[in-house]
């Protein structure tokens, strides 16, 4: 009787263990991991900033953090013509260490499709990661240590979802913005693809955003909602970006190309068009259904579709899709991959990896890839500056 006990719970040892291992293999599969050693630094709000409002047609105010929780807080303001370029530094807790830039109060809505034969540099899914960020585009000589643009007149592609699920935000939509400006120092682009991360935060979905800017928003004595408004300058530079974007013959955008949308008869600067329009309404679907109701949905619209990787797509259907905007390829983010990876023959890419985070460590460890454009040859790029051929 005792034996028979004894197996009877070795038994159920051993499936409990199986279907432990199995699920923990499906896990890190799909990019599953574990986060530990948060970083005390994530919630220090002390220097955080620059917050930048439209305060009416001619004045900015500029506003920084100060203080902490013991002695509590205070926002140090300083209002500006938007007839001027204004000064403005970025801090980093984590190290310590701040970014200078200057805020030209205009700036225009980009083109749509580029051609000039310059490489390609390209990354997604930052998440709120400045340290990752920099780093990798240090390795990849994008920059220098000192964030000098060192690329020419490369096209650095950021495709989609650089906010939420961090304690970065502001840090790195300040760093796109400069790279911005040095970019063009040199003949360089920055080409930021909105996702739907970046959606989320100008329609008040905050539930994917780190409760550090509800706390930011209460020392600012604003709704959280203000920070990425039409009054807010980040909120109104976000809104001039185009979702979708054709550089050298490749469509960079954050989702995917839904057939229905392919089948549409759009040009890609409709199709920006009418997703610019509809960044700050909030899709959720209706009974009349219109082209706009399509390229914003969250289901089969273009900064949130998923079916290259989990539709059954032919081979066909994507070549047409091509045709249709006389494309070489598609390169997506927003699903995520186990490294950058083609498909359908080449012609679909996805560049959505496991970033490491800029407070914590997980396990297993991840390292941040891109993708490398080149004379129409694709490369893989890791962490650490090398590059493998797709």
């Amino acid at each position: 009787m005792k034996k028979r006990i004894v197996r009877y719970l070795k038994h159920i040892f051993l499936t409990f263990l199986f279907l432990a291992l199995s699920a923990i293999s499906l896990g890190l599969y799909h990019g599953a991991s574990l986060h530990y050693g948060d970083h005390p630094s994530r919630m220090n709000l002390d220097k955080d900033g620059p917050y930048v409002f439209y305060e009416n047609d001619s004045t900015l105010s500029v506003n920084y953090l100060r203080g902490n929780k013991n002695d509590g807080f205070y926002t140090a303001t300083k209002e500006y013509s938007i007839a001027h370029t204004i000064p403005g530094s970025c801090y980093f807790p984590l190290e310590d260490t701040s970014f200078d830039f200057t805020i030209y109060p205009q700036f225009e809505t980009p083109k749509t499709i580029y051609n000039d034969g310059n490489p390609i540099v390209a990354i997604s899914d930052i998440e709120s990661g400045f340290k990752t960020f920099r780093d990798f585009l240090i390795q990849q000589q994008v920059i220098d240590t000192n964030l000098n643009w060192t690329f020419g007149k490369g096209h650095l592609v950021l495709v989609g979802d650089f906010v939420d699920r961090g304690f970065s935000t502001t840090q790195v939509l300040w760093f796109v913005y400069k790279l911005e400006q040095e970019a063009k120092k040199y003949g360089g682009l920055v080409h930021f693809i909105i996702g739907n991360h970046e959606l989320k935060n100008m329609q008040a979905k905050f539930g994917a955003a780190s409760q550090k800017y509800l706390a930011v928003s209460a020392i600012l004595d604003k709704q959280q909602n203000d920070l990425y408004s039409q009054e807010s300058f980040l909120g109104k530079w976000l809104s001039s970006k185009n979702a979708i974007e054709k550089i050298n013959g490749h469509i960079f955008v954050h989702g995917g190309i839904h057939p229905e949308v392919a089948t549409l008869g759009m040009s890609l600067e409709a199709i920006n068009d009418i997703s610019r329009k509809h960044y700050y309404k909030a899709y959720f679907p209706q009974v009349q259904k219109t082209s706009a109701q399509l390229i914003t949905s969250t289901r089969k619209g273009i900064s949130w579709y998923r079916g290259y990787f989990k539709a059954d797509l032919s081979q066909a259907q994507i070549d047409a899709q091509l045709e249709t905007f006389n494309a070489k390829s598609v390169v997506v983010g927003h699903t995520l991959q186990s490294k950058v990876k083609t498909f359908f023959n080449g012609k679909i890419i996805g560049i959505d990896v496991h970033h490491p985070k800029d407070y914590n460590k997980s396990w297993p460890n991840s390292q941040s890839e891109g993708l490398l454009i080149e004379n129409d040859v694709m490369y893989r790029l890791l962490h650490d500056g090398t590059k493998k051929e797709l």
